[in-house]
């Protein structure tokens, strides 16, 4: 039933000889979220959170530790949701294809980044969300195995991301493809759109942006405010500031294409951004959600009461995890169109 944080919370631990879990956190559980949720809450802070690993090889061995787990808790999960999954490669980039059992293709695709910081969740061990969003939305999904730091630095992620969003306009128009992650690869979908902007592409039909990481610098008053009530990321100055510099290489971190909080989203589709009350990232969502409106782009926000970074995807179970996969399903079928009957497979 919590696959997903289990696993995640196992390989945290890798690098860790200390207990599971330090003190609890000094903020009071609400009572006015769901049992799952507050069981998550009540778990506190994991120890560990601010020693991430030191050398690049550190960060390549953490790397394959959280792999390791996560892939071990895809097949029950796949087999409870009842999806499938394959491996493709589409413009020279792995890929997965994930797809419901039992579910008409109406021709509406979805494309997935997955979350991570540039550094986590390689190979199928990145497919957890896009599973959760098969399995509980009943869409097909394009999962991208992007290249990522310490080897491939900004701007390998993207490209890899670019190179199969072409392809997959040969193959759908643009008006059935959304494009949906979390976290970086909620960050990554806003950054693909700017940058099939940039390139004269035409944009996706829909973006969803769960909790993205639209800041790569400390830049934003949750960063500061929920250091410690965040039970996931806990503070910037664990392995989240690491990340960021691995993979900017350098590279200044208010490039639109680091961190596009900076970019010029004019123009950009019907986007939807979740995010929670203790979430560490609650800022960078809110403020892309009023940059946004203020650009005159549709968009939606959602905040949890009292969910930490990422939280609606680490127990399937949890009602507020099948309230965002709930919404986003139908936030995608609003704006996405379906094939016409002789376009379908």
């Amino acid at each position: 039933m919590k696959h997903i944080a289990s696993a995640f919370l196992s390989a945290f631990l890798a690098f860790s000889s200390l207990p599971a879990w330090a003190e609890h956190s000094p903020f009071p559980v609400p009572d006015t979220v769901s049992p799952e949720l507050r069981a998550m809450i009540e778990k506190g802070i994991p120890s560990g959170w601010d020693r991430p690993p030191q050398s690049l090889e550190d960060w390549k061995a953490w790397a394959s530790a959280m792999a390791e787990k996560q892939c071990a808790a895809l097949p029950a999960l796949r087999e409870k949701l009842g999806v499938t999954s394959r491996s493709a490669v589409m413009g020279g980039v792995p890929v997965f294809i994930i797809e419901p059992k039992d579910t008409a293709d109406d021709g509406r695709i979805l494309l997935h980044l997955h979350g991570g910081g540039y550094v986590l969740g390689r190979g199928e061990a990145g497919t957890q969300e896009a599973v959760l969003m098969a399995g509980l939305g009943r869409f097909r999904i394009i999962s991208v195995d992007y290249r990522m730091a310490p080897d491939y630095p900004y701007p390998a992620a993207m490209d890899d991301a670019m190179a199969v969003y072409r392809e997959l306009l040969t193959r759908a128009p643009a008006e059935r493809i959304g494009v949906f992650g979390t976290s970086t690869g909620g960050a990554m979908t806003l950054i693909l759109a700017l940058r099939a902007k940039a390139e004269n592409l035409p944009l996706p039909a829909a973006l969803g942006a769960g909790t993205p990481w639209t800041e790569l610098s400390k830049t934003g008053d949750s960063y500061f405010t929920h250091e410690g009530l965040d039970n996931v990321l806990v503070g910037y100055g664990g392995w989240l500031a690491g990340a960021a510099r691995l993979y900017s290489a350098g590279h200044s971190m208010e490039d639109p294409f680091l961190s596009p909080m900076y970019g010029d989203v004019r123009g950009l589709p019907p986007t939807m951004l979740t995010s929670g009350t203790r979430d560490l990232f609650l800022s960078n969502t809110v403020r892309m959600h009023l940059k946004l409106r203020e650009a005159g782009v549709p968009a939606d926000l959602i905040v949890f009461e009292g969910l930490s970074h990422a939280q609606y995807h680490m127990d399937e179970d949890m009602p507020e995890a099948r309230f965002h996969f709930r919404e986003l399903s139908r936030f995608f079928r609003t704006h996405l169109k379906e094939a016409r009957p002789e376009e379908r497979n």
